[in-house]
C-alpha cells in the first residue's frame, strides 16, 4: 500500500518542498509569553512544523523560532521593574530570565522548535551580529541604503534620546483605531515619520518631548513599490495565500496621501500654490478631503506647511523609507558606514533575519556546515513559512520581500528570484484572536491571561485543539475561556472543554475498546488481519482532504476532517464489537478495522495532539515510521508483523485527559 509514488491516489495532491523552513514570530524579552503568543501564532506553527515533518521527513524541516531580546519595550521593561523594586539584575540578567520561562513556556505546550533561541544571548548572540553586519553591509555595497537625517524624539528632562515605546501618543495614520501610537510605528503596524505623531509623551519623564535632528541609516523601501506589485499579483492567484496577507500588502502600495477636515479646506485653498505639486480629491460625504502626492518627500513638504499653519491632518498608509539603525544602547551593534558614529540596528529589521541567524546556530549546534542555509532558504526545492499574527504584516509582507530581493546579485532585480537567491517567504497571517470579545494586548486596557495561567484550567492538548479550530485564518475569532469569563452561568459549557470532548470521550473509548478487547479475547495479541477494503477508503478520502487543508493552512477544516472521521469510527465500534462477541474471526476482523481507523486518526492528529498520539504510540509497541505519510495507508502489521503483542493497558487509562479541575464540572 505503499504511498512513495502516488500509486494509490486518483486525483491530484498538494505539492510540498523537498525542505522546509518554519519561523514563529518572535516574542519580546520583556516578559512571560500571553495567551495570544501560543494560541494566536506558536500553536499553529508548531502544528505545521509537526505535519512537514510527518509528510516530507523530519530532517528535512528546520523550525526556529526566538526571543527578541532588544529593543526599547524590553529596555523600557525592565527599567520600570527596578524601578518599583520587582527585579534585581542587568538588562542581560531580565532577558535571560524571561527567555528561559518563554522556553518552558513552550515545552509545556508542545511546542517543538528546534531550536528557540535569543538574539542576544550565547552563541545565537554572536551569529545574529555577524548575520547583521553581512546583510546591511551587503545592502550597502548594492546601493540599496540612503543616509537620511531626520528629527527624533528628545527628552529635555532626562537628558537623552526616545527610541520606540519610550514615547507614547496617537497613531497620525488615518483610520487607524491603535489605542497606542509610539516613537514611529503604532502597535497595529503602521508605519510614519517621528514628527507625525500626534500628542506625544515621554515615558521617562511624562514630559513633552522635543525634536532634534538624527542621521540614520534607511532601506529604499519605496524603491520596490513595482517588485511588490507584482509579487502581490502572484499571490492573489495562490490558494495557499489568505487574502488578509496581500489586502494588507495593497493598502500600504499606494500613493502618498494626506486627509484634512473640512473646516481647514479655506485655509487649504490660500496655501495650494506654496505645496508641492498634488491632486485634490473631492469626497463630498467624508468629514475630509484628500490630497494626493507622487511622492513621499512632496507629502513630507506639504504636512510641514499644513502643521506651520495649524491645520490639522492624517496621513494614509504608504510605503515609507525603511528605518535600519538607531541610537538605542541596547542594541545589536550595525557596521560603521562611512564613518558614522557607531549605531545600533532598530529591533524590527535585525528580527526579520534573525530566523537565518537562528538556522545557522542550529546548523551549526548539529555539526552541519553553517553555509547549509542557503539550502533552506536560497533554494527553489525549498520553502520558508512564516507564521505571524496580522498586525505585523507591514514588516513581513512588505520590508521583508523587499529587502530578500535587494539582496538579489542581478542588477535587475525581481519577484520571482532565481534559485540561490533569497526565496520569498510564504506568509501565514492569523487574524486577532481576541479575549473575552476584545483585543487583547499585555500594553491595553484588556490583559489576556498568561499562558502558563491557563494550564492551571486546561490540559495543553485541549487548549491546543480548541485554538485550532478557531478558524483564525478567516476572521477575528474571541477566546472565551470560562473560568475567565464573568459573564458565564454555572451552566454555560466551557468552550475550550467543549472542543476538547472529541478526544477525551469519543477517540479515548475507541482505543480503549479496542485494546481491553484484544486482551481480554486474543492476550494482546494484535490480529494479524489486513482492514477491509471499505476502511482503506475512507482513510483514503479522509487523508487526501486533511492534507487539501493543511496544505492552505486551513487548521479548522482538519479539525472538521478529524471529528467526522473519529465520530463514524466510534459508530462503527459501538456496532461491531459488543459485550459477547462469540465468532472469533469476525472479532478479529472487527478489530483490525477499528485498530487501523484508530491509526490513521492518530497520524492525522500528531501534529496538533503530540502528547497523547506520542502515547498511543508507545503503547501500540511500534516505531516513529508510524507517521509518515509515505506509508500512510498501511495497516499496524505493517510496521511489526505478525503476532505482534501490544502493551498491556491498566484499567481506565486515558490518552487524552481532561484537567483535573474539570472532573466535578457538569460540562460531559
Amino acid at each position: 500500500m505503499s504511498d512513495k509514488n502516488n500509486k494509490n491516489f486518483e486525483i491530484p495532491r498538494p505539492q510540498f518542498p523537498k525542505r522546509a523552513v518554519v519561523t514563529g514570530g518572535m516574542p519580546y524579552g520583556n516578559k512571560e509569553l500571553h495567551f495570544g503568543h501560543v494560541g494566536g501564532m506558536l500553536v499553529f506553527a508548531d502544528t505545521y512544523a509537526r505535519f512537514l515533518r510527518d509528510r516530507i521527513g523530519k530532517e528535512n524541516v528546520i523550525f526556529v523560532s526566538g526571543t527578541d531580546c532588544y529593543g526599547s519595550p524590553i529596555a523600557e521593561g525592565w527599567r520600570v521593574k527596578v524601578e518599583k523594586g520587582e527585579f534585581q539584575g542587568s538588562l542581560e540578567d531580565f532577558v535571560r530570565s524571561n527567555h528561559e520561562k518563554q522556553k518552558n513556556t513552550l515545552g509545556s505546550y508542545g511546542i517543538s522548535p528546534n531550536l528557540f533561541a535569543a538574539s542576544g544571548l550565547d552563541r545565537s548572540k554572536e551569529i545574529h551580529a555577524e548575520v547583521t553586519d553581512w546583510f546591511i553591509s551587503s545592502l550597502y555595497k548594492k546601493g540599496q541604503l540612503n543616509k537620511i537625517s531626520t528629527m527624533q524624539f528628545f527628552d529635555e528632562k532626562a537628558g537623552v534620546f526616545l527610541n520606540g515605546r519610550q514615547v507614547v501618543g496617537k497613531c497620525p495614520v488615518e483610520g487607524c483605531t491603535s489605542e497606542k501610537g509610539y516613537a514611529d510605528e503604532c502597535d497595529l503596524g503602521h508605519q510614519y515619520m517621528p514628527e507625525n505623531l500626534l500628542n506625544p509623551v515621554s515615558t521617562l519623564t511624562g514630559e513633552t518631548p522635543s525634536m532634534k535632528p538624527v542621521t540614520n541609516w534607511y532601506f529604499k523601501l519605496r524603491d520596490y513599490e513595482k517588485l511588490l506589485q507584482d509579487w502581490i499579483e502572484e499571490l492573489r492567484k495562490r490558494k495557499d495565500i489568505r487574502p488578509v496577507v496581500w489586502k494588507t500588502i495593497s493598502e500600504f502600495l499606494k500613493p502618498p496621501v494626506i486627509y484634512v477636515k473640512r473646516e481647514f479646506e479655506e485655509k487649504y485653498c490660500e496655501l495650494r500654490s506654496s505645496m508641492p505639486q498634488h491632486n485634490y480629491i473631492e469626497e463630498p460625504k467624508k468629514p475630509s478631503f484628500t490630497i494626493e502626492f507622487s511622492t513621499l518627500s512632496d507629502c513630507d513638504e506639504a504636512c510641514r506647511i499644513l502643521a506651520d499653519n495649524g491645520i490639522r491632518y492624517r496621513t494614509g498608509k504608504t510605503l515609507v523609507p525603511f528605518r535600519l539603525t538607531g541610537n538605542i544602547e541596547w542594541g545589536v551593534p550595525a557596521p560603521v558606514l562611512e564613518g558614522e558614529d557607531p549605531l545600533t540596528v532598530w529591533v524590527w529589521p535585525e528580527s526579520l533575519w534573525a530566523p537565518i541567524s537562528f538556522t545557522q546556530t542550529y546548523l551549526e549546534q548539529t555539526g552541519a556546515d553553517r553555509d547549509d542555509w542557503k539550502k533552506y532558504w536560497c533554494s527553489k526545492d525549498s520553502t520558508v513559512y512564516q507564521f505571524i499574527g496580522q498586525d505585523n504584516i507591514y514588516f513581513y509582507g512588505i520590508a521583508e520581500p523587499a529587502m530578500w530581493i535587494a539582496q538579489q546579485e542581478n542588477a535587475e532585480k525581481t519577484a520571482s528570484p532565481d534559485n540561490g537567491e533569497l526565496q520569498m517567504p510564504v506568509i501565514v497571517a492569523n487574524h486577532h484572536i481576541l479575549f473575552l470579545d476584545k483585543k487583547a494586548s499585555s500594553s491595553g486596557a484588556v490583559k489576556p491571561p498568561m499562558a502558563d495561567d491557563l494550564l492551571n484550567h486546561y490540559t495543553p492538548e485541549q487548549l491546543r485543539m480548541h485554538w485550532l479550530g478557531l478558524g483564525l485564518g478567516q476572521r477575528s475569532v474571541s477566546f472565551m475561556p470560562k473560568p475567565y469569563n464573568p459573564d458565564a452561568k454555572p451552566d454555560d459549557p466551557d468552550p475550550v472543554v467543549k472542543d476538547g470532548l472529541l478526544l477525551s470521550n469519543v477517540y479515548n473509548r475507541m482505543i480503549r475498546t479496542a485494546f481491553y478487547t484484544t486482551q481480554k479475547e486474543f492476550d494482546g495479541i494484535l490480529p494479524d488481519k489486513l482492514p477491509e477494503e471499505k476502511f482503506v477508503a475512507d482513510a483514503k478520502k479522509a487523508m487526501l482532504e486533511y492534507e487539501r487543508h493543511m496544505s492552505k493552512f486551513a487548521f479548522h477544516q482538519c479539525t472538521y476532517v478529524l471529528d467526522s472521521y473519529i465520530r463514524n469510527g466510534s459508530k462503527y465500534m459501538a456496532k461491531a464489537i459488543s459485550a459477547e462477541n462469540p465468532d472469533k474471526e469476525q472479532l478479529a476482523q472487527a478489530l483490525a478495522n477499528l485498530f487501523y481507523m484508530i491509526r490513521i486518526t492518530a497520524v492525522l492528529l500528531h501534529p496538533m495532539a503530540p502528547f497523547g498520539t506520542e502515547k498511543l504510540r508507545e503503547y501500540l509497541q511500534v516505531d516513529e515510521r508510524i507517521w509518515s505519510w509515505d506509508t500512510l495507508l498501511e495497516p499496524l502489521t505493517f510496521f511489526v508483523g505478525n503476532g505482534h503483542k501490544l502493551k498491556f493497558l491498566p484499567p481506565r487509562t486515558d490518552f487524552f485527559t481532561r484537567h483535573e479541575s474539570q472532573f466535578e464540572s457538569k460540562d460531559e
